[in-house]
């Protein structure tokens, strides 16, 4: 019976420890529970306290508008028709007529050259032609002569029967005579030759006075009273003329990367430094295919025609012109930065946009993968850009069209104007 008692005694002392350890264990596990929600609250309170420090977005409207697309080059200005005038003469500039900027019209003397030593060789010529015209009267008598005697040689001997005068006598007569007609024609050839002579001398004498072929303004003078002008390999330039400075031509060099938009009949403006608040029209009138490199870079010369009506400007000024290549009217545009804005990484993005939830705390979000991308589509460019949905952000797929490296149209996609697009990531001072 003993034995009994005292096993029993011992098993409710077992299970008597057991229920205090079972306390103890309990009270443990409630405290660490305690701690680890004290723990995410406090994280919790200090997330949200410092969202005062998290990123904020800088943002612009969508508009709508009107859209024109540029292209920029420069260039000179020049006269529609420039033309050099010089000299086929040598010799002493005797006087000059034409000054600078003076009006002058066609066949109007710009210059005259000293004609002494032509007048000389014109006498000579004359004379000479005078000598050849004699020689024709001398060689005609000497064949009327000849030819009366052939004519009398040949009747008497029909009379006498062909026995005098003797066979050789009348060859003698023939071959004088032909000898006659020979010399006539050279002495008429001489006739020629002197008159073409004195013609080349009396042209070259008329070269002596410079005359203007064109209407219009004289650009430079490069000659002087009692100059020299020597002709003899190249004729000299005396005067550059300006056809007619109320239309002007704009010479422009346009990149390779941008002559594929210009085209002959669009419209551009231009600026000179002359005039830095002014800007004059223009038109493309042609485009030329040569091409020219500068410094490696592709150029493709442009002409434009310009009104000149009020004379301002002047041939050799430097001109910067915009060509107008396209024009968008009415339509959905955004800034170009918000194109160009990439959502900040997902270490960045921590703390941001509105305060976690507590579950949030606890739980951890997936990190975000990168959604921006640029497609073309139909020779368009799809692109996504992002908008703010309750300070989260949210993209926007769309397809742009023209820009002005400002603004870009909108072409598809879902946005209207008023939308407010993320530009630029601040991040906001703690206070």
């Amino acid at each position: 019976m003993k034995s009994k008692k005292s096993s029993n005694t011992d098993i409710d002392q077992i299970l008597e420890l057991d229920r205090k350890y079972g306390r103890r264990r309990s009270k443990r596990w409630i405290i660490t529970i305690i701690v680890l929600v004290l723990a995410v609250i406090a994280i919790y309170v200090f997330q949200n306290k410092n969202g005062q420090n998290m990123p904020k977005y800088e943002t612009q409207q969508v508009k709508k508008g009107n859209l024109t697309i540029i292209v920029t080059a420069t260039g000179t200005l020049q006269p529609t028709n420039e033309v050099e005038v010089g000299s086929e003469e040598s010799g002493i500039v005797d006087n000059v007529d034409a000054d600078y900027n003076d009006k002058v019209t066609v066949g109007q003397v710009l210059a005259r050259l000293d004609t002494s030593r032509l007048d000389s060789q014109i006498t000579q010529a004359k004379a000479s032609l005078e000598v050849a015209k004699a020689n024709v009267l001398q060689a005609q008598a000497t064949l009327n002569e000849t030819s009366s005697k052939l004519e009398q040689y040949k009747k008497v001997r029909q009379l006498s029967d062909n026995k005098v005068p003797s066979q050789t006598e009348l060859d003698a007569a023939q071959a004088a005579f032909e000898r006659a007609k020979a010399n006539e024609a050279s002495a008429k050839a001489s006739i020629l030759q002197a008159q073409a002579a004195l013609d080349t001398l009396e042209t070259d004498r008329s070269k002596t006075v410079i005359h203007s072929p064109i209407n219009g303004v004289v650009l430079t003078r490069a000659v002087e009273p009692g100059q020299t002008v020597a002709a003899a390999f190249q004729a000299p330039v005396l005067f550059t003329l300006a056809e007619d400075l109320t239309q002007m031509e704009l010479h422009v060099d346009v990149d390779e990367a941008d002559i594929g938009q210009v085209k002959e009949g669009q419209d551009a403006v231009f600026t000179v430094d002359a005039y830095p608040n002014r800007e004059f029209e223009a038109k493309i009138i042609q485009i030329r295919y040569g091409s020219q490199t500068i410094e490696g870079v592709v150029t493709y010369e442009t002409v434009l025609k310009v009104d000149n009506s009020d004379l301002s400007l002047r041939p050799g000024m430097t001109a910067t012109a915009e060509i107008t290549v396209s024009k968008v009217e009415d339509a959905i545009l955004i800034p170009n930065n918000a194109l160009r804005f990439t959502p900040p990484e997902p270490e960045q993005q921590q703390g941001q946009g509105r305060p976690r939830s507590l579950l949030g705390a606890i739980m951890p979000r997936p990190p975000m993968t990168e959604t921006k991308r640029t497609e073309e589509t139909d020779n368009k460019i799809e692109k996504e850009v992002w908008t703010l949905v309750d300070n989260e952000l949210s993209p926007i797929n769309i397809i742009t069209g023209e820009s002005d490296g400002i603004m870009t149209e909108v072409i598809k996609g879902d946005i209207k104007p008023g939308t407010e697009l993320v530009t630029n990531t601040l991040m906001s001072q703690r206070r």
